[in-house]
């Protein structure tokens, strides 16, 4: 069997999206636009070149063991010459890697399996970052910093292309929440698929839960407890309206108060309250760190 057929033959063994015989022509869409998405490694190799025989099927078995993280395009010099000309190969075999478009690494002449092993595991590595997990990041650092407005411009822009994003849904409907347009985050909340977690979406649903809930005048309430500082009743519906306006750290105050004192008041009404409150405030959040070990305390007291 003639190398060409060899050489040939064991591409076609491998995944047809992990390894392929590229050309002049295909190297556009094979190598530099694939590369965008996953590295992508180039032999140049040639029917008369010795090493090559060594080296080809090392390479294969090494991005076949990467599992998708890199691919392999392998092109005979002979019949196509031109960017191998442009990427001035003057010997062969010639190996190029490929991220994000451009060439980043690469070596010359048959390596031992392991050095092989060793530079293709170092390009899977080095895949492009997605671009919608880098638009959720600038989301998120934005929200995080207040820029309401920022952070739900890139949230939106996710949405255009990916409308079932949780992530996406979860943090527009965050960004709505905070800009006090309550119903636009229950829409955009209500747009998730069935089932869908994510942090920020049962941080909105919880806090839009705690707002459904909240008595709309307090004055009865507080003159009740001014009178009696143990009436149960009128403290718990002093910390829904709390909660209800985003003073999270108050209402959590008046709740653990009734728990300290009356642990199942009202079939445990107020831990219950408190621990939506916690999904609403978020788990890293300084009340629900804080509520939470105020809680244990109690508890286990």
């Amino acid at each position: 069997m003639s190398l060409i057929g060899e050489t040939q033959s064991t591409a076609a063994a491998g995944p047809a999206d992990l390894i392929k015989d590229g050309t002049d022509a295909s190297f556009l869409a094979d190598v530099i636009e694939t590369s965008k998405d996953t590295p992508v490694i180039v032999d140049f190799w040639a029917p008369w070149c010795g090493p090559c025989r060594q080296l080809g099927p090392s390479i294969e078995k090494a991005v076949l063991a990467a599992k998708g993280k890199v691919k392999l395009v392998k092109i005979d010099i002979d019949q196509n010459p031109q960017f191998a000309g442009q990427l001035r190969v003057q010997s062969i075999p010639a190996v190029f890697a490929f991220v994000g478009g451009r060439p980043v690494d690469g070596f010359m002449g048959a390596l031992p399996d392991s050095q092989v092993k060793q530079f293709v595991d170092r390009m899977a590595g080095q895949a492009p970052a997605n671009a919608t997990d880098e638009l959720l990041a600038q989301a998120k650092e934005s929200l995080d910093l207040g820029d309401i407005g920022g952070a739900a411009q890139a949230y939106a822009e996710v949405l255009q292309g990916e409308p079932d994003n949780v992530k996406a849904l979860g943090g527009l409907a965050r960004c709505y929440l905070n800009g006090g347009d309550a119903e636009r985050a229950r829409e955009v909340a209500d747009m998730a698929p069935p089932g869908a977690k994510d942090a920020d979406l049962d941080s909105v649903r919880a806090a839009l839960a705690l707002a459904d809930e909240a008595p709309e005048e307090t004055g009865e309430f507080e003159q009740r407890l001014a009178k009696d500082d143990n009436d149960h009743e009128a403290r718990f519906e002093i910390a829904k309206a709390l909660a209800a306006r985003g003073a999270w750290d108050e209402a959590a105050d008046h709740l653990l108060k009734i728990i300290e004192r009356d642990r199942t008041w009202n079939d445990e009404a107020a831990r219950k309250q408190l621990i939506t409150i916690f999904e609403a405030a978020g788990a890293g959040s300084d009340v629900t760190r804080a509520g939470r070990r105020r809680l244990s305390s109690i508890l286990f007291s």
